[in-house]
């Protein structure tokens, strides 16, 4: 830095950190002093204004020396510790002399009171300086120099105005003073407004000063403040200034080497800052590109940073799914590849709602014709997405929250929250862009937010100033929409309508059963109850005055098929008549499908009687003779013993499996001969892994164990690292983990895991404990009856070579039935024979039978009927009376 034509401040090369600074003040010349401003706690004093040239002085020197490397010799030090000698420009003392240079342009005069005659170099300064006079250079010009002096300005009235009339054009500026890495004071060219600017979008740490007058600096503040200095510090710039919000002015500083803001987020000096990011007018994209970077590269203050989704495998950060439904005007319901169904949210926007409510009554499930723009924001996503394939990018996992014991808002479950496109359109951008949704605005360290967090307020902010939606001031729009579902009286007076109507268009809002639907009838704004004709489709579970009434089989099937089929879809419904309940009932056609004749040509429903007078009837009896030949399903048409049909269908496929655990729930779990142990996959997994770890140990304490996380774990027990995964952190000594290729678990001290190597994860080899159960038989309610039999288990089972079969799902796990693999013996038989358990017995029909499966496998040997499709009409009655007797 130059602080004046005859003082400098330099520094040596960074080693480890900003160097040491050093003041050298030119000896034997004088130059004129720069403008002072007076301190403003004293208001008496004045401004001093520049000395003639003092400013050419300065200028001439920052434009030869900033940044440029120079040897110097000190000839004096004071008392106080001034230092005084020649300065050269380069590495040695035969470079230019910079006081001679001064003197010889007329910028500085001669200290004569202390020339010695002996000395050469001063002699020479006193001889350039004649020369300058004699040349009229600089101060010995006609006149004085009262030119040269600048009209510093040091206020803005009207600092909005100011900014405002730049119209956000590059301005000249030399870069004064550097406060921290992210706020700098600028010296505008040409008028000389001398103003403090903060770099738009971003904040460097910062020097807090402390109640004594000391300054703390944040993390890496000093580094930052070092980092912005050496590239701009009296470098001459060029300034976009963008906004001035409370009297701040935020601009841009470009030099010719690049632009300072998305230099300082590359390299981890700092953060992106929403307030102000929306004015940067170099494109906010890039310094989301250039923080991302320093976090993926962890640097600097992002050297603990942790992503969202960094425990994720990358197929379950991005993929592609179907869209079964929307639930709300910021999550949808999905189809994965693999069948599973997953509930997406929509990060970083929040629904329409009403406001002023109560915040302790739960309004979530208030009818969405009620809340103002939910069913414009429901509807416009139900048309553009519902049934079709789009992108998911996870963008965060939201913590489940419990709800406080004086509210009555229940918890909220954990969120998957993502972007989610079609087509190159982001849903959420185009929600928010219509007025449909509002974006959530979040603590400045909140990492959890969208990846496309700007392009959201951008489109917010277009929205508000176009008026749409939300953001209108035009009266609230109003849907007043009958729901007669169960309401007889209307339903009677709506009858004669629908029926003459013919087919008339339809949304299915809800799908209650595979045959039971909700519609909304959007020309006439009801909502109805509509049951298919023609067929009789299982019935699933429900409430009854006597209590539960169990599921009939396929009736989960039946449900899931209808929804996929027309949840949300629009349909055409043709209304033949309705039921005593006030309920609809007719044909439902979507996309020239008959929804009662798709049930049935796929085995998930019968024909009803009720069906002969329909002109769709034949069109049902051949597509159920077709499901009957298929024989893919087993279909409610072949009673009367369709209780006893799943159990025909049972196939014995034992496979080979290795018990590994039981708990004290008398679940256990195995490991897979044909996957693992046998070719062994596991083993060599493990060895691999151990070797690896002992040539590169971890270091001990420098993993964070997080719920969910997949990790290496040190056994207690022989002291080998086991692949785990983290159930819950109690406290950094109380880790509770699951040994996934095991099925134990332990409590261990977050010193004893590390971060699982790459080339050992689930990927490599997934996990290959699997949770099973015993079936048929009951878990002992008594402690020590389940300990004897757990016991029993351990000593008979575990760590040995079984043979399983699945024989059902259950809640939590299959239930299998289990052999000894060389008496071929059924394990869970052996413990009803001694008296250690009981036969479960299953409230199921197609399962109530299958507890006695040992005597009945008997009995249908004898019959040689395992496979339905083998059984006549005339052998119901044999089998009938053999089975009784």
């Amino acid at each position: 830095m130059v602080l004046s034509g005859c003082a400098i401040i330099v520094r040596g090369q960074p080693r480890g950190g900003p160097p040491p600074e050093r003041q050298i003040n030119l000896s034997n010349i004088r130059t004129g002093a720069l403008a002072r401003r007076a301190p403003q706690s004293q208001p008496d004093q004045k401004d001093t204004p520049d000395e003639p040239y003092a400013f050419q002085a300065r200028e001439f020197l920052r434009k030869m020396l900033i940044g440029k490397e120079v040897c110097f010799t000190v000839e004096v030090k004071t008392a106080l510790g001034r230092e005084y000698g020649m300065v050269y420009l380069g590495r040695d003392t035969t470079g230019e002399n910079i006081a001679e240079s001064l003197v010889n342009e007329g910028l500085a005069t001669v200290r004569r009171e202390g020339i010695r005659g002996n000395n050469p170099d001063q002699a020479r300064l006193c001889d350039l300086e004649d020369q300058a006079k004699a040349s009229k250079k600089g101060m010995w010009t006609e006149g004085g120099g009262t030119n040269t002096v600048r009209d510093l300005k040091y206020i803005i009235e009207n600092p909005r105005n100011f900014v405002d009339s730049m119209h956000q054009k590059p301005v000249n500026a030399v870069i004064e003073h550097v406060r921290d890495g992210s706020v700098v004071r600028a010296l505008l060219l040409p008028d000389y407004y001398l103003v403090t600017v903060m770099l738009s979008g971003v904040k460097c740490p910062t020097f807090k000063r402390e109640a004594d007058g000391t300054e703390s600096p944040e993390p890496f503040a000093a580094e930052a403040k070092f980092f912005t200095e050496s590239r701009l510090l009296q470098r001459d710039v060029q300034i976009i200034l963008e906004s001035c919000p409370n009297q701040v002015i935020l601009g841009t500083v470009l030099h010719p080497n690049g632009n300072i803001t998305e230099l300082l987020l590359k390299e981890g000096f700092a953060r992106c800052v929403d307030w102000s990011m929306a004015v940067y007018t170099q494109g906010a994209e890039k310094l989301r590109a250039g923080e991302k970077s320093a976090k993926e590269r962890k640097v600097r203050i992002w050297k603990d940073y942790v992503a969202p989704t960094a425990n994720m495998d990358q197929k379950d950060r991005q993929f592609v799914a179907k869209v079964m439904q929307v639930v709300n005007a910021d999550a949808v319901v999905v189809k994965l590849n693999s069948g599973e169904y997953k509930t997406i949210h929509l990060s970083s926007i929040r629904p329409p709602r009403i406001e002023g409510e109560n915040k302790d009554k739960d309004k979530r499930f208030r009818p969405i014709y009620d809340i103002p723009y939910m069913f414009e924001a429901r509807e416009f996503m139900r048309k553009k997405i519902i049934g079709k394939k789009v992108n998911v990018t996870v963008d965060y996992i939201r913590a489940a929250t419990s709800s406080s014991e004086t509210s009555t808002i229940p918890a909220f479950a954990e969120r998957t929250c993502a972007t989610v496109t079609i087509g190159g359109i982001n849903i959420a951008e185009a929600l928010v862009s219509k007025g449909f949704a509002t974006v959530i605005r979040y603590r400045q360290d909140d990492d959890q937010r969208s990846s496309h967090y700007d392009e959201l307020l951008a489109a917010e902010a277009r929205a508000i100033k176009n008026g749409k939606g939300l953001h209108s001031k035009k009266e609230v729009p109003i849907h007043r929409v009958a729901d007669i579902s169960g309401e007889t009286q209307k339903a009677k007076q709506f009858l004669p309508f629908l029926q003459r109507a013919g087919r008339s268009e339809a949304v299915v809002e809800y799908v209650f059963s595979g045959s039971r639907l909700k519609l909304y009838m959007p020309k006439e704004t009801c909502l109805i109850t509509f049951l298919l004709a023609g067929i009789e489709c299982p019935r699933g579970s429900r409430n009854m005055p006597g209590g539960m009434q169990v599921a009939e089989p396929f009736s989960d099937e039946a449900m899931a098929f209808t929804k996929e089929l027309v949840l949300q879809r629009e349909v055409e419904v043709e209304v033949e008549s309705m039921d005593k309940a006030g309920n609809f009932i007719g044909w439902l056609h979507i996309e020239g499908v008959n929804l009662s004749v798709a049930l049935v040509e796929n085995a998930l429903s019968k024909v009803h009687f009720t069906a002969e007078r329909s002109s769709y009837y034949k069109t049902l009896v051949s597509g159920e003779e077709a499901s009957r030949l298929r024989k893919d399903k087993v279909s409610p048409q072949f009673a009367p013993c369709f209780c006893l049909l799943a159990f025909w269908e049972r196939t014995a496929n034992y496979r080979a499996v290795y018990v590994t655990e039981i708990t004290d729930t008398m679940h256990f779990y195995t490991q897979d001969m044909e996957t693992g142990l046998c070719v062994g996959g596991l083993e060599n997994l493990m060895e691999t892994m151990r070797a690896e770890i002992a040539a590169q140990p971890p270091v001990e304490g420098s993993y964070a164990a997080r719920r969910g996380d997949y990790c290496i774990a040190n056994f207690s027990a022989d002291g080998e690292w086991y692949r785990a995964r983290v159930e819950k952190v109690q406290s950094p000594a109380k880790v509770h983990v699951f040994y996934i290729d095991y099925g134990n678990r332990e409590i261990v001290p977050s010193t004893r895991l590390a971060v699982i190597p790459p080339a050992f994860s689930i990927r490599t080899l997934a996990a290959q404990a699997t949770e099973y159960t015993f079936a048929y038989i009951q878990v002992p309610q008594d402690e020590d009856a389940r300990a004897d039999v757990v016991d029993s288990l351990v000593r008979d089972i575990q760590n040995t070579q079984c043979l399983l079969n699945v024989e059902h799902s259950g809640v939590t796990c299959p239930h299998v039935t289990l052999q000894f693999a060389d008496s071929k013996d059924d394990v869970g038989l052996s413990l009803v024979k001694e008296g250690m358990v009981m036969v479960d017995v299953r409230k199921e029909k197609h399962l109530q039978k299958m507890r006695s499966w040992s005597f009945l496998s008997h009995v249908l040997s004898q019959l040689n009927i395992w496979r339905y499709g083998d059984f006549r009409d005339d052998d119901a009655d044999e089998f009938g009376y053999k089975l009784k007797k």
